[in-house]
């Protein structure tokens, strides 16, 4: 696990660094759009990959997009990073063959 995606704040923290509401935070795992780690004891730690993408969701909701919308946008951008990841890596093969 690298530091970008390693949970280090507090829901608290997360919530002011986004300018969201906590109980936002929790709507937003349940609906499966933010993964946060978890302790032992079961207390939500956020990465600085959870907070980029509650940021996302932030601007998205101020696009007038609803959850669902979200939902798939970042399903959308996800495939999109993976296509290009892969399409590069193809590159790479057939400039090196």
């Amino acid at each position: 696990m690298d530091n970008q995606s390693r949970g280090v704040y507090a829901i608290s923290v997360a919530a002011e660094m986004t300018s969201l509401q906590i109980q936002n935070l929790r709507v937003y795992e349940r609906r499966g759009l933010v993964e946060p780690d978890r302790t032992p004891g079961g207390t939500r730690l956020y990465s600085n990959d959870d907070v980029a993408r509650l940021h996302r969701i932030r601007d998205l909701l101020a696009d007038g997009l609803n959850l669902a919308g979200i939902a798939r946008v970042l399903r959308l951008e996800e495939e999109v990073r993976r296509l290009r990841t892969e399409r590069d890596r193809l590159r790479r093969r057939l400039t090196t063959a």
